[in-house]
C-alpha cells in the first residue's frame, strides 16, 4: 500500500466534500427533472466548461484517430455505466443511502484486480473489502424490510459500483498516450451526446417553468463543480495510485452525503445507515493508516 502525499491527500479532502454534498443535490434536483435530463444537462455544461479550462491551460485537445476507440472504450464504464445507473438509484433511494452503496465499489475494484489485472490481496485490503461488504448487507437488509423499500435502488448502485471498479482499474492499465484531463473531457462529452439522445426519447422537453432558485442553484453545483473540477482530480488520482487505494482512499465521501442531506433534502438517516458508516470508516482506516514501524533492538555489546 502506497502511502498518499500530501498534494494527493488534499485533493481527496476537496473530493469528499464535493462530491460527497453532490448526492443530496442530485436528490433535490430529481424533485424537478428526470433522471436522464438532469444527467445529460449537468454533464454536457460540465463538459463544456472543462473543454475551455483545460484547452487555455495549453493541452493539445484533439485526439488523433488512433486515440478514439481507446477513449470510447474507457468512456463506457467511467461515465455511462457510472453516471447512468447511480442517478436511477439516487431517484430510488435516499441519497445518502445511496452514497454509500455506490462507494462500495472497492470490494468489486480488488476483486476484478486480482481476478484479470494482477493485483495482490492484502490483509489490510481484505479487511476494508469485508467491512464494506457488512455495509452493503446491512442496508439491503434495511431496504427490503421496509413496505416502502426500493431494492432496486441496491441493484442500481451496485450495477455502478460495478462500472465505476472497472473504469479504475482500465484507466490504470490504459496505454493511450493522452493527459488525463483532455481524456476527462473527452469522455464527458462522447457521453453527454449518448445520455441528450437517451433523454430526448424518454423524458421529452424539460419543463423549465417549474425551476425554482434552489433547483438552479443544484445544477450549477452538478455542472461546474461535480462534473468541472471534481471531475478532473479524480481522474488524474485515479491514474496514479493504485487501483485499491484510489477507490478506498475517497469513501468518506457517503459520510458527508449523509450529514448534509437533512439540511438540502430533508433526508434524516436510520440507525442502519449509521451502522454502515461506521464499517465506512472501518474501510478507510484499514487502508489509510500507516503501518507500525518496527524498532531494531540495539546490539548488546559484551566487554
Amino acid at each position: 500500500m502506497e502511502r498518499l502525499s500530501a498534494r494527493q491527500l488534499w485533493a481527496i479532502v476537496a473530493l469528499t466534500l464535493m462530491w460527497g454534498m453532490n448526492w443530496p443535490m442530485m436528490k433535490l434536483s430529481l424533485q424537478h427533472m428526470n433522471p436522464l435530463s438532469f444527467r445529460a444537462l449537468t454533464m454536457s455544461l460540465g463538459a463544456v466548461f472543462l473543454f475551455v479550462l483545460v484547452r487555455a491551460q495549453g493541452a493539445r485537445m484533439w485526439p488523433t484517430r488512433e486515440q478514439w476507440p481507446a477513449i470510447v472504450g474507457l468512456m463506457i464504464p467511467n461515465v455511462l455505466g457510472w453516471h447512468l445507473t447511480s442517478i436511477y438509484g439516487v431517484a430510488e433511494l435516499a441519497s445518502g443511502r445511496a452514497a454509500i452503496l455506490g462507494f462500495t465499489m472497492p470490494i468489486i475494484t480488488v476483486l476484478i484486480g486480482i481476478a484479470f489485472f494482477g493485483e495482490q490481496l492484502t490483509r489490510r485490503v481484505a479487511l476494508a473489502c469485508a467491512a464494506a461488504a457488512l455495509a452493503i448487507v446491512l442496508l439491503l437488509w434495511h431496504e427490503f424490510s421496509r413496505l416502502t423499500g426500493r431494492p432496486i435502488g441496491v441493484l442500481y448502485m451496485e450495477i455502478a459500483a460495478a462500472s465505476w471498479a472497472l473504469g479504475t482499474l482500465l484507466m490504470r492499465k490504459r496505454k493511450l498516450q493522452m493527459d488525463a484531463k483532455v481524456l476527462t473531457v473527452w469522455m464527458l462529452l462522447l457521453g453527454s451526446v449518448v445520455l441528450w439522445s437517451a433523454a430526448w426519447l424518454v423524458d421529452g422537453p424539460i419543463a423549465w417553468a417549474t425551476f425554482d432558485g434552489p433547483m438552479w442553484g443544484s445544477l450549477v453545483y452538478g455542472a461546474f463543480i461535480n462534473y468541472g473540477v471534481a471531475q478532473l482530480i479524480w481522474f488524474g488520482m485515479a491514474s496514479k495510485l493504485p487501483p485499491a487505494t484510489s477507490a478506498m482512499s475517497i469513501m468518506a465521501i457517503p459520510m458527508v452525503g449523509i450529514v448534509s442531506a437533512p439540511f438540502i433534502v430533508g433526508e434524516w438517516p436510520s440507525w442502519q445507515d449509521w451502522v454502515a458508516v461506521v464499517f465506512i470508516v472501518a474501510a478507510i482506516a484499514a487502508v489509510l493508516m500507516p503501518k507500525p514501524t518496527r524498532r531494531r533492538a540495539r546490539p548488546v555489546e559484551v566487554s
